[in-house]
Formats: structure tokens, sequence, C-alpha cells
């Protein structure tokens, strides 16, 4: 079993920037897609960023394209969100997970291993 473990999130200013990391304990992560979801109170977790096994070919929500940049460090088995231009709707509990899949795709259904999340709030 992945643990994922994310970081970075905090209390941000409107057209702030933030990075958040998540780290794969296992090394098998490798070998498959990754994503970044984020759920608002009250609301249904949602899709932001995804990314396929070798960082090649990346997805965003409409929301956050041009704005946000997905990556991923194979050696270190981490992924990154670069979130620039940060809006207050912004504001949410971010997760990372692990695909099914080799590719990354934008339903949580096909994602595995899920980490605990980290709070990000950017205020107007």
């Amino acid at each position: 079993q992945a643990q994922l473990v994310e970081s970075g999130g905090g209390l941000v200013q409107d057209g702030d920037s933030l990075k958040l990391s998540c780290t794969c304990s296992r090394r098998t992560c490798s070998n498959n897609g990754m994503g970044w979801f984020r759920q608002a109170p009250g609301e249904e977790r949602e899709f932001v960023a995804a990314i396929n096994w070798n960082g090649g070919t990346t997805s965003y929500a409409d929301s956050v394209k041009d704005r946000f940049t997905i990556s991923r460090d194979q050696a270190s088995s981490t992924m990154y969100l670069q979130m620039n231009s940060l809006k207050p709707e912004a504001t949410a509990v971010y997760f990372c997970a692990t695909s099914l899949y080799a590719t990354g795709g934008r339903s949580t259904a096909g994602y595995r291993y899920w980490g605990q999340g980290t709070q990000v709030t950017v205020a107007s």
C-alpha cells in the first residue's frame, strides 16, 4: 500500500503563489499516473490536474489552466503543483492521489491511494 503525504498548503492573499508537494512512500508510484484534486466545504471533490507516469503528459481543469503547473520528480517520488495567481475560489483542501493506470485521469474513480490533504486558503 502506498502512503502519500502532501505539504505546502497555507494562507495566502489573492494573486499570490503557492507550491504543493506530494511524496509517495512506494517506489512503484513511479509507474503510475498521479493527480491533484480539491474539495471545498460542502462541495464534491473536483479534479485539478493530472500527470502521467513519466511526466510527459499533463491535463488541467479549465479553471486552473495557464495558472497551475503539475510536475513530478521520479528520483524523489514527489509530485508538485505550482499555483500562481491564486483566487479566493481556490480555497479548499487539496489532495494528491495515485492513478490505477500509467496515465492520470479526471475522475476520482480512477485513483487508488490518497493523501490526507493540505489546506489552501486564499484571502480576498
